[in-house]
Parts: structure tokens; sequence; C-alpha cells
């Protein structure tokens, strides 16, 4: 490896062994079935999904209890989860794998996450993995645990910190249903207090509220004619939940940007994702993407901001009232599209003063921005485990670290 601990810089160099000679598989005593899987129970049920713990069980005989921990690999789905107390195995499509003594299970789990294998279709993927050269430095000195330990830490904060904003978004979404009146109310069941007896809210069509509500096109040639550097080009993957994604964002030159002059994006233009899988999406625009363009996906809307605050209105097509109207419009529950007649329908419900909209608009924007901040520092833990991966751990065969 590149990198090493003080302590083992004097020590062997490390040596390589295809998986298969490493570990052997563990069979379970039954394999659930999602049927059985229980909401709630004594003991875990793990199987290929994304999720760590995908059900539960009493049923005590169909533990694994013998040789933890043990790695679970997803032969379909190519996750891999390592797991140190008792657990029933699910429906079928995943291997366990018991380390042999020449190598720690915390140690071997961390190396194969170093370089994952992909998800090719849905086929098997063990009679791949086991080819893989996993190279380990001698399990006597330590070496393996303190790097397994080091790898561990961070994974454990990482989930504290993931913990967190799953608190930030659970408490953020409990508000929305407070602040908003509930369906076939005027009045919602949670107030600032200053605007308690201020009145009942009403409800507006979208389209009165407006001065537009229109989306753009792609350029001739598409994705050839994006540029480095210009005017941004606003497509839906930049729209998030609430939020700006700027990541890939887009760019055309001048001359292709004055041919769209109907659909130049303005400051505090609401932007709603209107087609595919990310509809109902929404952000408001900022100085980032001002002056530039969306294209037929995304569907500005410039609201009248004296009866309407665009940071409210954002607020509200994410929330469950505004995404249960954009669901109204989709045949058979399947998200295809929304027209401009039927976002002019929308049914907004607005406090009774400017003042109410600021105020709401504004906390639950403060809680936006501490969901965006908890999840930026997320990514950068992960890529500082994912840099340090790549200092730890000698380049697999064929693999490149970068």
């Amino acid at each position: 490896p590149k990198l090493r601990f003080p302590e083992f810089l004097k020590t062997d160099g490390w040596r390589g062994e295809k998986l298969e000679k490493l570990v052997t598989t563990v069979n379970p005593p039954v394999k659930l079935q999602t049927s059985s899987y229980l909401l709630q129970g004594k003991f875990p049920i793990i199987d290929q999904s994304q999720d760590t713990i995908c059900g539960w069980t009493n049923d005590e005989s169909t533990l694994i209890t013998e040789s933890l921990p043990l790695i679970v690999f997803g032969d379909h789905t190519c996750t891999l989860k390592f797991v140190a107390k008792p657990f029933a195995q699910g429906a079928d499509g995943i291997k366990i794998i018991k380390a042999k003594p020449v190598i720690s299970a915390a140690y071997l789990f961390q190396s194969l996450n170093h370089s994952p294998l992909m998800m090719e279709d849905y086929k098997r993927h063990f009679s791949i993995l086991k080819e893989r050269v996993v190279y380990f430095p001698d399990v006597k000195t330590g070496e393996q645990q303190k790097i397994a330990d080091c790898f561990s830490s961070i994974d454990e904060l990482i989930t504290l910190e993931s913990q967190k904003l799953d608190t930030l978004k659970r408490h953020k979404k409990g508000l929305m249903q407070q602040l908003f009146p509930a369906e076939g109310e005027t009045v919602p069941r949670l107030r600032f207090p200053e605007f308690r007896d201020a009145g009942e809210w009403t409800e507006c069509a979208l389209g009165l509220l407006t001065t537009k509500i229109g989306s753009g096109i792609t350029p001739i040639g598409g994705d050839k004619n994006y540029k480095t550097e210009g005017c941004p080009f606003v497509r839906s993957q930049n729209i998030g939940w609430g939020e700006l994604i700027l990541d890939d964002v887009a760019f055309i030159d001048e001359k292709t940007h004055q041919s769209f002059d109907s659909t130049e994006i303005k400051m505090f233009d609401v932007l709603l994702n209107i087609t595919g899988a990310s509809i109902g999406r929404s952000a408001v625009a900022d100085s980032r993407i001002a002056g530039g363009n969306v294209n037929q996906h995304v569907c500005i809307i410039r609201v009248r901001q004296d009866k309407l605050s665009p940071a409210l209105l954002n607020q509200f097509l994410i929330s469950e009232h505004g995404q249960r109207q954009i669901d109204s419009f989709q045949a058979g529950g399947n998200r295809q599209g929304l027209n401009f007649a039927q976002i002019r329908s929308f049914a907004v419900p607005l406090p009774p003063t400017e003042i109410e909209q600021g105020r709401i608009a504004d906390h639950l924007s403060s809680l936006d921005e501490l969901i965006t901040t908890q999840t930026k520092k997320i990514e950068s833990l992960k890529n500082h485990k994912k840099g340090l991966m790549q200092q730890l751990f000698p380049a697999p065969d064929g693999f490149s670290a970068a």
C-alpha cells in the first residue's frame, strides 16, 4: 500500500490470494420467504436488498449463530454487509461468507468494499467475486485489525451522521404536515404564536398567482451543443427536493441562449420537474442559474410575489399536500407528466398575510439548509474514507484506484 501505519513500516510486505482460498460459505438452517418477514421482532433477517436489515423474525431455530462475524454478499445486487450478531437469512440470492483464520472478517469486508463489484443486469456475481485477488498483511502483526478499526470508526461516524440527517428530514416532514392545513381544513394545526388569531387560510388556483408557467426545449443536436461555460442550461437532474443540484449543470453559448429568450430563468423562479421519474421535484432559482434556461422537462413558475412567496410555493410543492395533487393527475399512479393547465389548476393554500407566508417559508428553508449541510458532511466523510482506502489498500489486479 502507499500508506501504512508507522508501527508496520518495517514489517513484511503483503501477499495476495484469490478470495475463494480465503473463505468458506455458510448455509443457513432455513431460508425465510418474504411473506414471513415481520415488521418487528427479536432477530434480524438479512437478504440481498440495500437495507442492512430487511425484516424480523421471532423464530430462534432459523438463526445463524456460529462463526460470527460473517460477511453477506448479495449475489444479484453485489451488496456487502458485515454481520456480527445472530441473524436469519431471507429469500435466496445471498452468499454468507466466513473468513479463514489467515484473514480477519472485518479487514476482508473493508478490502472488498475498496473495489466493489458493479451489478450487471440480474445475474449471479459470486462466481466473479471469488476470483478477486485480495491483498493482506500477516494477521499476527495486528495490521489487519488496525486497518479494519480505522475504517470501522469512520463507518460508525457516517452511520451516526446519517441518523442525524434522517432525524432532520423526519422533523421537517412532520412540521410540514402541521404548518399547512390538512385536507378539508382551513387552519393549520401548528401556527407561530403571532398568527394564531390571524384567521383562516384560503385556497387559490396557482394560475391566478403567477405571471408565467412554461418550459423550454433542448437545443438541436442535444448534449453535443453543451459547453463547459456560458449560460446555465438547467435539466431535470439539476432539480432536487427543494434544492438545486448543480454539480453537473450544462451550459449553452450566447447565440443559443438568445434563441431561447422566452425560457430565460429569473431570480426566484420556482422550477418544477414535469416529466419522468423525478416529476414533482422543485427548487427556487438563485443567482447561480438566473439568466440561464431550462429544457422541456423543467417548468418555470414565476409567481406574483405580492400574492405568493416563491419559497412557500416551493415548500408546498414538495410537501405531502403538493405531491398528492401532482399524483392526482397521473393516470394509474404512473408519474408520466404534467401539462401547464394542470399546473395552473393546483390549489395552493394561502395564509391571510404575506408576513405569515414569509415566516413559514423561512423556517422550512432554514431546515433545508441544515439538511444540505448535513448531507455535505456525510459526503465529505465518505470521500475521506474512499481516499484512505486508496492509500491503505494496494490496488487490486486490473483495478485503478483513480
